[in-house]
C-alpha cells in the first residue's frame, strides 16, 4: 500500500517500538494530523476477553468531558408528553412509526444516535437487522432506551459515546478532533479508558487491557501505555 507524503513525514515522528505515556502520545497524535481538514482522533483498545461469551461482553457509554467535536444528530422514538420533552432538549427528529417506515422503505440514515422510550421497542425491534450492523440499535446499557428522553438527548448532544467490543475483542471509539489539543484529548482519553476499566467483566482473567493505539484520521498509529489509568 502506497503511503502519502504527509503520512510518511508523520510516521517519522513515531517510534513504533515505543509505548508512549498518554500525555506524550496525545501530543504526538496532534502533530501527526497534517491533513487540510480537522482530523478525528480515534482510539483502539484490545481487551483480554472473549467476546464470544455472553459473560465477557464489554459495552457501555460515557459522556466525554470535551465532547467529540461532532454535531450529533439525534432521532427520538417516543409518544405523548415525551415528544415535547425531546424537542425542547434539542432532538433533531422526534416521532414513532413514521420514522421506522422511513428507515425501512427509504434507507434513511440522516442521524447519528437513536433514543427510544421502552414502549417504542416493539416498533424499533423490527429494525434490528438494519440498525444492528450499523451500531445504531438503542440499548438500555448505553442509556439510549430510557423514560428520561430529555437527559438522553442532552447527553448525546454533549458528546456521549457508546463503546462496545467487536468480534476481534477490540473497542473502537473517537475521542475528539486534532484541534482540541493534547490537554482536552487527554481528559477525553482518561474518561473513556476509566469507563472501559470499570466495565471489566467478572469473568475476565489475566491482563484486561492488552494494548491501546491512538491515531488521527490520516495519521499513523501510536501505542499508548494504560498502566496508570483506572
Amino acid at each position: 500500500m502506497n503511503k502519502g507524503k504527509k503520512y510518511i513525514e508523520s510516521a517519522k515522528l513515531i517510534d513504533k517500538a515505543t509505548i508512549y505515556e498518554p500525555a506524550e502520545a496525545l501530543d504526538l497524535v496532534c502533530k501527526t494530523a497534517r491533513a487540510k481538514f480537522d482530523e478525528t482522533i480515534e482510539i483502539h483498545v484490545r481487551l483480554g476477553v472473549d467476546s464470544r461469551h455472553a459473560d465477557q461482553q464489554v459495552r457501555g457509554a460515557v459522556v466525554l468531558p470535551n465532547g467529540t467535536g461532532k454535531n450529533v444528530r439525534v432521532l427520538v422514538f417516543c409518544k405523548g408528553d415525551n415528544v415535547a420533552a425531546a424537542q425542547a432538549a434539542g432532538a433533531d427528529y422526534v416521532g414513532a412509526e413514521e420514522y421506522a417506515e422511513k428507515i425501512q422503505k427509504e434507507n434513511w440514515f440522516d442521524f447519528d444516535v437513536i433514543i427510544a422510550t421502552p414502549d417504542m421497542m416493539g416498533v424499533i425491534g423490527r429494525l434490528g437487522k438494519i440498525l444492528g450492523p450499523k451500531g445504531l440499535m438503542p440499548n438500555p446499557k448505553a442509556g439510549t432506551v430510557t423514560t428520561d428522553v430529555a437527559r438522553a438527548v442532552n447527553d448525546a448532544k454533549a458528546g456521549k459515546i457508546e463503546y462496545r467490543l467487536d468480534k476481534t475483542n477490540i473497542i473502537h471509539c473517537i475521542i475528539g478532533k486534532a484541534s482540541f489539543g493534547a490537554e482536552k484529548l487527554s481528559e477525553n482519553f482518561e474518561a473513556l479508558l476509566g469507563a472501559i476499566i470499570k466495565a471489566k467483566p467478572a469473568a475476565s482473567k489475566g491482563q484486561y487491557i492488552r494494548s491501546c493505539v491512538i491515531a488521527s484520521t490520516m495519521g499513523p498509529g501510536i501505542r499508548v501505555s494504560t498502566s496508570k489509568i483506572g
